[in-house]
């Protein structure tokens, strides 16, 4: 298991460039050049610098000390919740900003589900003084109001996408529409590791800070850089990407994909692309994809606007044909009874995909001696809208 797709973007079947001919310029420009800017020492330096004094890492590995003891076992949450825009979606933005600024693109544009990656990218476009344009789908904009507020006062302009289920699937296919029609002064900011090659690849790599840490942070704490399993929520899949790429070879590291289940894998209303999927090509990459006998896409559906995407990252995917990496799934139920004992456990509440990954520790045989890491890749801020609706319930 590497780290890097081949020289054509594919991690073993999955990956590759399937793109427009109007976008072909570009995209092989950026295949061609990507690695020696991110490479180069200012790039490195100016990231570096961005990510510490502007982002605010590097972000804590907690020890959760309830949550541990009633799961019989020492876990521990990355805390990505803590970085500025409130999730770990500003890392990529970051990067991604800065590469697009070496390649002189003034126009910026993005998708967003939940709308992290949408105020992530508004964000370092206002840092930049770079013209923003998100993507997002009408009801997600709905259900997550707060995001598409916080886009517009950092200068943004939220475009909504009224096809399809207007989630985040329509509003990726929209981006890529505006991409063609205007591909010599615009970068597509891509925020999960999907898309045509080398988006993929990119984002994984900015999002690696994420797994350099936690094998720092867990030697500090414990004398081991390597802890027995490292879960992740995925949808796309950039914070489950970023959390497993310093552990993809260390083949004794345990890595736990959690998917969106919605209301159950065979109730018609989910998002579990492993389950679900068969290869097919979305959004220009070769992926598990979820779709009809004669290639259409079927529509996702999760509570969490982040996961409901139809397809999942080559990288993901591979992780999965191979048997490298664990798939499990949590419902919209399991997801939410996370959320609501993580708040009342250890103070903190996470966002509705977060809580996917902490659905996981359930699901999961640990023993006394096992270290566990769950990626809490964002805050729940965003989601207190679709929590109070819930609430009530909970307090019984």
């Amino acid at each position: 298991m590497t780290t890097h797709p081949d020289r054509y973007g594919f991690y073993g079947k999955f990956g590759g460039a399937y793109i427009p001919e109007m976008l072909y310029a570009n995209v092989e420009f950026l295949q061609q050049h990507y690695q020696q800017i991110i490479d180069s020492e200012s790039f490195r330096k100016e990231f570096e610098y961005l990510l510490k004094d502007y982002a605010g890492r590097e972000t804590p590995l907690y020890f959760a000390a309830r949550l541990s003891e009633k799961y019989g076992a020492s876990i521990y949450l990355k805390r990505e919740d803590l970085c500025h825009t409130g999730a770990h979606k500003v890392n990529n933005t970051i990067g991604q900003i800065l590469l697009a600024s070496r390649l002189g693109k003034k126009r910026i544009i993005a998708e967003t589900g939940a709308g992290q990656h949408g105020v992530a990218t508004a964000t370092v476009c206002a840092l930049k003084g770079l013209e923003c344009i998100v993507y997002m789908g009408e009801t997600d904009m709905k259900r997550q109001a707060l995001n598409v507020a916080r886009m517009e006062m950092l200068g943004a302009k939220v475009m909504p996408a009224t096809s399809g289920s207007k989630t985040l699937k329509d509003a990726t296919n929209e981006a890529i529409r505006d991409w063609i029609n205007h591909p010599e002064d615009t970068y597509y900011l891509i925020g999960s590791v999907v898309g045509p090659h080398p988006y993929p690849d990119m984002v994984a790599q900015f999002q690696s800070v994420i797994s350099r840490e936690i094998r720092q942070q867990l030697k500090e704490k414990t004398g081991s850089e390597l802890p027995d399993y490292v879960i992740a929520c995925v949808g796309g899949g950039s914070n489950a990407a970023g959390a497993f790429y310093h552990f993809l070879e260390d083949e004794d590291v345990k890595l736990v994909a959690v998917e969106a289940a919605g209301n159950g894998i065979e109730s018609g209303e989910s998002a579990a692309t492993t389950q679900l999927g068969r290869i097919g090509i979305l959004h220009g990459s070769k992926s598990l994809v979820m779709q009809t006998a004669d290639g259409q896409v079927v529509e996702p559906y999760s509570i969490s606007a982040g996961l409901d995407y139809p397809g999942i990252g080559p990288l993901h995917a591979h992780l999965f044909d191979t048997g490298r990496g664990i798939f499990l799934n949590a419902t919209d139920k399991e997801a939410l009874d996370a959320a609501f004992e993580l708040a009342r456990l250890e103070g903190i509440i996470p966002a509705l995909e977060s809580a996917h990954a902490v659905a996981a520790l359930k699901k999961i045989k640990l023993k006394k001696e096992d270290k566990v890491v769950v990626n809490l890749s964002g805050r729940g801020d965003k989601d207190m809208a679709t929590y109070l609706k819930y609430l009530p319930k909970q307090n019984g």
